[in-house]
């Protein structure tokens, strides 16, 4: 019913889906500027967006043709991809391993000398990037779920030196340059991505840990809990964090009021960080964040509590506090996220790209300037939860399918 009222309405341009190991898939159906891609009910449907276009957006096709290659699998839970400059690919999973994963989609041996996580639920081994300075100093940084004794854990952040010697390859001079406090005795939202800004500094957006001690911290400036933090490459505080010196605040925090961010980058002309995070049953957020400003957990936020009952007052909006971009409900359970750069897809350039767990899908956003304009669903076969999603140095788009039996997909023009 759905395609029949679009093909009626407006004309349907089609789309070619890709496959896996190079299978093409029978053509999408799609109709730029019409209905919304999201069809279904919402979970809190008397809710209405701040603004016009805030969530729903219509669905675009790019009418791009492509194929889905299979770079490699038998990895457990892959949770982030960082190329190093060779090609080759630095993967974390979850479980506690870091493996090098060659051109040829053979996995290194655990690369050795990472500090011990806890891999319980939502944790483990979580993000890996390079230091801005890689090439000289071999330096990358990692994000983890740390046991902090008694039960409790959180989020830290670690860099070391990867050293590689034939076969096998270790970290050394191993640094513990951040903890996210306090600790909590919880298992859940860690978030965590690591993006390295224009300046040379390390922004690290964290979760608030689900459990109620935890959520209402993201709004206790004393409290790293639910915030975006800005730390230097040592691990020190850079001077002009916003709130550097002011009573009973945390001087790394940079922003405030997120709750569990799995997905996050540079905008590449604005250089501004955008995040994505998970809401609860809706209300899967895309931010814009800004030094100093408020993101509103669990003050206001769109969707529902688990319960089904509202969160808090039941709010989206309230003085001082920072709308969405744009959100999703029902979910979409964001993880990864790349503003595409690469020549290999012209039709896909600028766009936003944003794994779902939930939907099992890749998700595409079309933009313009800081507003969300359409949305299109690929991988819509692959029947996987997308993890992670990297642009190569070939200009393809790679993801992580988040399973016991994780395999690396990458897409790739379709070539007949």
């Amino acid at each position: 019913m759905r395609n029949l009222l679009l093909t009626t309405a407006l004309a349907v341009v089609l789309a070619a889906c890709g496959g896996t190991d190079g299978a093409a898939q029978p053509a999408a159906q799609s109709a730029p500027g019409g209905e919304p891609w999201e069809t279904r009910p919402a979970n809190a449907p008397s809710q209405t967006p701040a603004f016009a276009g805030q969530t729903r957006a219509p669905e675009v096709s790019a009418d791009v043709a492509y194929e889905v290659v299979t770079v490699a699998e038998g990895l457990d839970k892959p949770w982030a991809i960082a190329f190093l400059p060779d090609g080759r690919m630095l993967v974390t999973e979850k479980p506690g391993r870091l493996r090098i994963v060659n051109q040829e989609g053979q996995l290194s041996d655990p690369v050795s000398g990472l500090p011990e996580v806890d891999a319980r639920d939502q944790g483990g081994l979580l993000d890996v990037v390079l230091d801005t300075d890689y090439a000289q100093n071999k330096l990358i940084y990692w994000s983890y779920a740390e046991p902090r004794g008694n039960g409790t854990n959180s989020t830290a952040v670690a860099r070391g030196r990867l050293v590689e010697d034939g076969a096998s390859a270790r970290v050394t001079d191993v640094q513990v340059i951040f903890q996210q406090n306090p600790a909590m005795d919880s298992t859940k939202h860690y978030g965590n991505r690591l993006v390295f800004d224009r300046e040379g500094h390390l922004l690290i957006a964290l979760g608030e840990r689900s459990i109620m001690a935890g959520r209402v911290q993201a709004q206790d400036m004393n409290s790293a809990l639910g915030k975006v933090v800005r730390i230097n490459r040592d691990g020190s505080i850079p001077a002009d964090n916003p709130f550097v010196g002011q009573d009973g605040v945390r001087p790394e925090i940079f922003a405030s009021g997120v709750r569990n961010v799995q997905a996050a980058a540079l905008h590449p002309k604005t250089g501004q960080l955008w995040e994505i995070e998970h809401g609860a049953r809706g209300g899967d957020e895309l931010n814009i964040i800004e030094a100093g400003k408020n993101y509103g957990w669990p003050t206001i936020t769109y969707g529902l509590d688990y319960s089904g009952q509202p969160i808090g007052e039941g709010l989206t909006a309230k003085a001082g506090l920072e709308q969405p971009a744009y959100y999703w409900d029902p979910v979409i359970g964001p993880s990864g996220m790349i503003f595409y750069q690469g020549d290999l897809f012209p039709a896909w350039k600028d766009s936003l790209f944003v794994g779902a767990l939930r939907d099992k899908q890749l998700v595409r956003l079309t933009l313009d300037g800081d507003r969300v304009v359409g949305e299109e669903r690929l991988l819509t076969d692959v029947n996987a939860r997308i993890r992670e999603v990297e642009q190569g140095p070939d200009g393809a788009i790679y993801v992580a399918t988040d399973s016991a039996e994780g395999k690396i997909l990458k897409l790739v023009p379709k070539t007949n």
